[in-house]
């Protein structure tokens, strides 16, 4: 019987256990790369038939149609909820990376704008929250998914995107490459790691962890964890990494959703979290795009 080799049961990148690798320095010598991950997203009231939804969540079709009360509470986030979220950001001095598909760009033209004014980095969210890529789809389809998506976020932010993050993090296994035949610098769908790595694609492309563990639709939506417990979790994570960051440095994204998390009785949640991780010392609050460039810098 052969015997199988570490890792995951794909080549799309390289099994890598922590305490086997090299230490990681961040600018300056700061233990913890931070980063939020704000999210613009439209979802479809009526998607089209055979797009793919992420079968955790209710679909928009339900078992009636239109179904305007799941509709109107995702679009809540794009109404009301970000607002409370950027004013957060605005008293902590906290520059955001902005995942935005397609479908949030033509059609909130001014909260792009309210981003772009804040100096935030817009990352491409795919076309619409209500179609995932899986392996279903076909390769010229997904081909014209990242094709276009890329074009309407360009057109939108003035400026190509460097990093991509799926529709629900949906991939196929074509994706990785794709993205960086497309020329994508990096990817945020991996929840597998606390550090940077490569992806085994031609040219290379950065994979940006994206934890889940304190996601708030995967925590408070999802999960069901109580609201006020959300600030604890956010600083015991953030705490752990920052004590492991004086040997090798650490990341951390926070995911924020502007139907959930923006939310009035949520809200001061986040606040607390934010007052907490903000007042350790030694973190290099940036974007995304900022960690990938300064990981490649170092291979």
């Amino acid at each position: 019987m052969t015997k199988p080799t570490p890792g995951m049961d794909h080549e799309l990148y390289r099994y890598s256990a922590l305490p086997e690798r090299p230490k990681l320095a961040w600018p300056n010598g700061e233990r913890l790369a931070f980063f939020v991950l704000l999210h613009l997203e439209y979802w479809e009231l009526e998607p089209p038939e055979g797009a793919h939804t992420d079968p955790r969540f209710k679909g928009p079709r339900g078992d009636f149609f239109p179904d305007y009360k799941y509709f109107t509470q995702r679009e809540y986030g794009n109404r009301i909820g970000i607002f409370r979220i950027l004013d957060l950001l605005d008293r902590y001095g906290i520059k955001a990376t902005v995942a935005a598909n397609a479908g949030a760009c033509e059609r909130y033209p001014n909260l792009v704008e309210a981003c772009l004014q804040r100096g935030y980095e817009i990352v491409a969210h795919g076309d619409y929250q209500t179609r995932m890529i899986t392996n279903e789809t076909p390769e010229a389809e997904e081909r014209q998914i990242i094709a276009s998506t890329t074009e309407i976020v360009e057109k939108a932010a003035g400026q190509r995107p460097t990093g991509w993050l799926g529709v629900d993090s949906g991939e196929s296994t074509r994706t990785p490459q794709l993205l960086a035949e497309a020329g994508y610098d990096y990817q945020l769908d991996w929840p597998n790691d606390d550090q940077p790595y490569m992806m085994t694609t031609d040219p290379g492309l950065v994979a940006i962890p994206n934890q889940m563990e304190w996601d708030d639709v995967n925590a408070l939506w999802l999960r069901h964890v109580p609201n006020p417990r959300y600030p604890g979790m956010i600083g015991e994570a953030f705490r752990t990494l920052h004590t492991e960051g004086a040997e090798s440095g650490r990341l951390f994204g926070l995911s924020l959703h502007p139907w959930v998390i923006g939310q009035p009785h949520r809200i001061r949640y986040l606040a607390e979290a934010l007052e907490n991780i903000c007042a350790l010392g030694e973190v290099w609050q940036t974007t995304a795009g900022d960690v990938a460039r300064h990981y490649r810098s170092l291979k």
